[in-house]
């Protein structure tokens, strides 16, 4: 029997795209702009909306375990989940890679000399470095390889109740690991800097028909859940505002007046924000399908669908757009700069994600996973699945 759809997901997805957009477009005004007024509001921008990449992870995880947890993962099974990973992952990320490889040679390193850069290239490739947002779709490649392996162990019982704070034990491993002999400076490109979340989206996809009534009882007084979850919603979001505000608070003080504090406390409030964050949006995502117009779930189902080829292509967008430094140093049109860069940024990556999907049969190669709907596409995909089943 297959799952029924989660009509949730591509909401959220949606949430944690503009989320992940909103970062990367204030990126420089929240490192440079220290003397503005408007500093502590880029870096709220830059700093809370840090819960878009784990997110996207904890989201693969949850697919993932919610599709597989009932199904035994013989050979055949095996050979298509890796098969589509490597045709609608794989390739997207090494074509992009390739792309923005290219783009900072010719418009960055014109010292680099090809050879140089074409050796350095090979370590990008194989590290998730060739630009700066492709170290998650790396990350994602890494959990496809240890998926199987992670859903045997999820489904002993004596794993199964403890799978998340075994999850969130090893990424702190790992952490501490890492501070106290490692070193490494690129650990975000590392899956175990992620364990927490990915654990967190392993035990929801396990567990899913459970746990939805508490998803789905925020702001929902009709349901016979509402009043069971009430002090536990209330608990939950109270704790998200004040880790939340917390992670921007001392990245504001450290970029403000320069003082660090141990990095174990950034690490911390990082975690545990955007852990929080990720169950928020979840319980948001079951909100708005209550609450919202079928236009509004329309769009954001919509850019839920394309959110994968929005990623990768979004950056493009922003690095030829700060080429135009139009603000001419005033304030406020600096900040009308940073906001007109954000909606460019997702308008053009839609638009072309979008287009390219509806008339570009091979768009797949670059873009990944054909969105319902694009019949084109879709012709070198394998069927599409059914309403009731979750797409993979």
């Amino acid at each position: 029997m297959n799952n029924k759809w989660i009509a949730a997901l591509p909401i959220v997805r949606a949430i944690a795209i503009l989320g992940v957009i909103l970062v990367h477009a204030t990126s420089f005004a929240s490192i440079e702009m220290t003397q503005s007024p408007l500093f502590y509001g880029y870096t709220w921008l830059n700093i809370f909306f840090k819960f878009g990449t784990p997110v996207f992870i904890m989201l693969s995880s949850l697919v993932l375990f919610y599709n597989y947890g009932n199904k035994k993962m013989d050979a055949a099974r095996l050979k298509v989940f890796y098969h589509n990973r490597l045709k609608y992952i794989l390739l997207p990320y090494a074509v992009a890679s390739v792309c923005y490889f290219l783009l900072v040679q010719i418009t960055v390193r014109q010292d680099r000399s090809w050879l140089e850069a074409w050796t350095s290239f090979g370590k990008e490739l194989i590290t998730g470095s060739a630009y700066t947002h492709l170290y998650f779709v790396f990350i994602s490649l890494q959990f496809y390889v240890l998926f199987p392996l992670l859903l045997k162990m999820c489904r002993r019982p004596a794993v199964g109740p403890w799978i998340i704070p075994t999850g969130f034990l090893i990424q702190w491993g790992f952490v501490l690991w890492n501070k106290y002999e490692l070193h490494i400076v690129e650990k975000g490109s590392i899956s175990l800097s992620y364990m927490g979340v990915y654990a967190l989206g392993a035990y929801i996809g396990l567990h899913y028909d459970r746990i939805q009534p508490w998803l789905d009882s925020v702001c929902n007084a009709g349901a016979t859940s509402y009043r069971v979850y009430r002090r536990w919603n209330v608990l939950l979001w109270a704790s998200w505002m004040l880790v939340s505000l917390s992670h921007v608070q001392i990245w504001f003080v450290t970029r403000s007046t320069g003082h660090e504090f141990n990095s174990l406390w950034y690490e911390a409030l990082w975690c545990v924000h955007t852990a929080l964050s990720a169950v928020v949006l979840l319980q948001t995502g079951h909100l708005f399908i209550r609450k919202l117009s079928q236009r509004s779930l329309h769009v954001l189902n919509r850019l839920g669908q394309l959110s994968f080829g929005i990623y990768l292509l979004h950056p493009l967008w922003l690095a030829g757009y700060r080429k135009l430094a139009w603000h001419q140093g005033n304030e406020l049109l600096y900040a009308l700069y940073i906001g007109s860069g954000y909606v460019l940024a997702i308008a053009l990556s839609w638009i072309v994600v979008s287009w390219s999907f509806k008339h570009i049969s091979w768009a797949w190669i670059a873009l990944g996973s054909p969105p319902a709907g694009s019949r084109k596409a879709e012709a070198a995909h394998q069927p599409a699945p059914s309403k009731r089943t979750l797409k993979l």
